[in-house]
């Protein structure tokens, strides 16, 4: 099968991650750092490596990288760890459900105002922010890459904003994370949320959430974390203040080297991406009745529609005719979709990985072009 669904799940893992997470089921099936024996403190220091080379690639500290299941938990501990009942935040048409489903219930609940930007053509992005600043706003949430058609999101611009107005910026990075350089220090980024399992080449069942030196996050989960056992409250120290329970030491340690591969790669892998949707989408283009809603990208996501047919059809079509994985539909991210006009067909979505070749990209030219026919 040609996998064309990277920005749900990377479908392809570099050797050294694989032989990780293998590693650690047979070799390192102990709690990491619960116990004293050698199994456990292995653990525990191959835990620590991933934290600094999380660290390292992101620019934040090591204490303060937080493992979860995935990115959408990050974004749950972010956005609930920072609630102020009463305060104001703004976030964009742009956001995965993981970020509008947990503002929108603190809205509901009456915790929080909530503005929800829509971006447009004749102001920037961060302009419509600051215009929407009020005495009351402490949180920023965004998308550093818009999940349906790739479009990256002016971080330094709207970093700026914050940073000047003593805000924090909460980024999702689920689609940049791995494919665009995401300092958090130059970009005034306060929480990182990522997703170990797309650009960053780990497995599933990894994400993390980084937390700058001056942001604090009230617990999500309390529970045993191995120190201070004597007492009953959740400790004050990162990471185990926020991390409760077993770690997911084979995920944890197949993201460390998924994080080694993408600091050595970063820079060609986007390039190659770029080149790669920008071929994707001239050949699309010359198709009478696709209309393309991406422009190329440094995350390989391009999505599109056919004319008269519905995008899961097409979808349905590439994966039985043609032996091609695309996702079809609304990919979690509605009002992405009242915003492009696309909210009752969806759009098609191809997302590319490095591996990808320009023959597979040709093939499924090819195959758009006859199923338009039909």
């Amino acid at each position: 099968m040609i996998y064309f669904d990277n920005a749900a799940t990377g479908g392809f893992k570099p050797g050294a991650v694989i032989e990780a997470s293998l590693t650690a089921i047979r070799y390192l099936s102990a709690n990491p750092g619960r116990s004293g024996h050698r199994l456990s403190v292995a653990g525990a220091k191959a835990v620590y490596d991933c934290r600094e080379n999380l660290a390292s690639l992101f620019s934040c500290p090591a204490d303060k990288v937080i493992f979860t299941k995935n990115c959408t938990e990050a974004l749950n501990y972010a956005i609930f760890g920072t609630a102020r009942r009463g305060g104001h935040v703004i976030t964009t048409c742009l956001e995965h459900n993981s970020v509008l489903r947990p503002l929108n219930y603190l809205k509901h609940k009456g915790e929080i105002e909530l503005d929800i930007i829509e971006p447009c053509t004749d102001k920037k992005l961060e302009s419509q922010i600051a215009e929407k600043i009020k005495d009351n706003t402490y949180l920023v949430a965004c998308t550093a890459v818009s999940n349906v058609t790739g479009y990256e999101l002016p971080l330094a611009q709207i970093g700026e904003v914050c940073a000047k107005n003593g805000l924090i910026l909460l980024v999702d990075g689920a689609q940049g994370g791995g494919h665009i350089p995401l300092d958090m220090a130059k970009l005034n980024i306060n929480l990182l949320a990522l997703a170990g399992h797309k650009g960053l080449n780990g497995i599933m069942g990894s994400g993390a959430l980084l937390i700058d030196q001056d942001t604090e996050l009230a617990p999500l989960i309390h529970g045993g974390t191995g120190t201070n056992s004597f007492s009953l409250f959740q400790p004050e120290e990162y990471p185990e203040r926020l991390e409760a329970g077993t770690l997911n030491l084979p995920a944890i340690m197949a993201l460390s080297e998924g994080v080694c591969w993408v600091r050595k790669n970063l820079s060609s892998c986007g390039a190659h991406l770029l080149s790669a949707t920008n071929r994707l989408i001239d050949g699309l283009k010359n198709i009478e009745g696709v209309k393309v809603y991406s422009s190329p990208n440094r995350s390989g996501i391009v999505a599109f529609l056919l004319k008269d047919k519905e995008s899961q059809e097409v979808a349905d079509a590439l994966n039985r005719d043609y032996d091609v994985a695309v996702r079809g539909g609304m990919h979690c991210a509605p009002l992405t979709h009242k915003l492009l006009g696309t909210y009752s067909s969806g759009l098609v979505r191809a997302s590319l990985a490095v591996q990808n070749s320009f023959r597979e990209i040709d093939y499924f030219i090819k195959a758009v072009f006859e199923i338009a026919k039909s």
